[in-house]
């Protein structure tokens, strides 16, 4: 799994590029919540819970129903969220079904429930460039935690926030450019 840190990267990054007209903050607050939310699922070991059940870690917790359940009641919780319902819907979509999908890029663990309660089946992507975290903090504060970490920058950090530059850039160019065109006009009118 990725550490907690890298998580909130996807809802970060898309509410950045997006910007605050169309993912309000405690919307965003919500989206970082749910993207860290599957990982609960830790305290299963301490539950004597076996890591392959399906309540197991990476399991219901981390699986695509779920995922629509969060999403479900967020839409219908607009009026706290400052939002709209289906803005509400896919942000925390999103948000929380992420969490599984970077788990399932990770090179460690055994794989992520997406199908569950259909299938108790745990899948990788077929590509997993990110090292997996170690549990515990002793082996987080070690050098392979600071192996994960870089492995997080370059596979989840960069790439949702250089879309997310793109993103605001555009916005930015686009909005100096309806400004532009609005003054051009004011100057053209009789």
């Amino acid at each position: 799994m990725p550490t907690i840190l890298t998580h909130p990267a996807v809802p970060l990054a898309i509410a950045w590029g997006l910007g605050r007209e169309v993912i309000s903050t405690r919307l965003l607050a919500v989206g970082v919540i749910t993207s860290v939310i599957p990982d609960l699922d830790v305290l299963a070991f301490r539950l004597g819970i076996p890591y392959a059940a399906e309540f197991g870690h990476r399991g219901f917790s981390h699986s695509l129903l779920l995922a629509l359940i969060v999403a479900a009641i967020g839409a219908s919780s607009v009026r706290p969220l400052h939002t709209t319902s289906k803005r509400a819907f896919w942000f925390l979509l999103v948000a929380p079904a992420s969490h599984g999908i970077l788990d399932a890029l990770t090179n460690g663990g055994l794989g992520i429930a997406f199908l569950w309660p259909f299938s108790g089946e745990r899948f990788f992507a077929p590509f997993q460039p990110i090292e997996v975290a170690p549990l515990g903090l002793s082996r987080f504060l070690s050098p392979k935690g600071v192996a994960v970490l870089w492995s997080e920058i370059l596979w989840v950090w960069l790439p949702f926030f250089g879309a997310a530059a793109i993103a605001v850039a555009f916005r930015r160019y686009r909005a100096l450019t309806q400004r532009s065109s609005g003054t051009a006009q004011k100057r053209a009118a009789p």
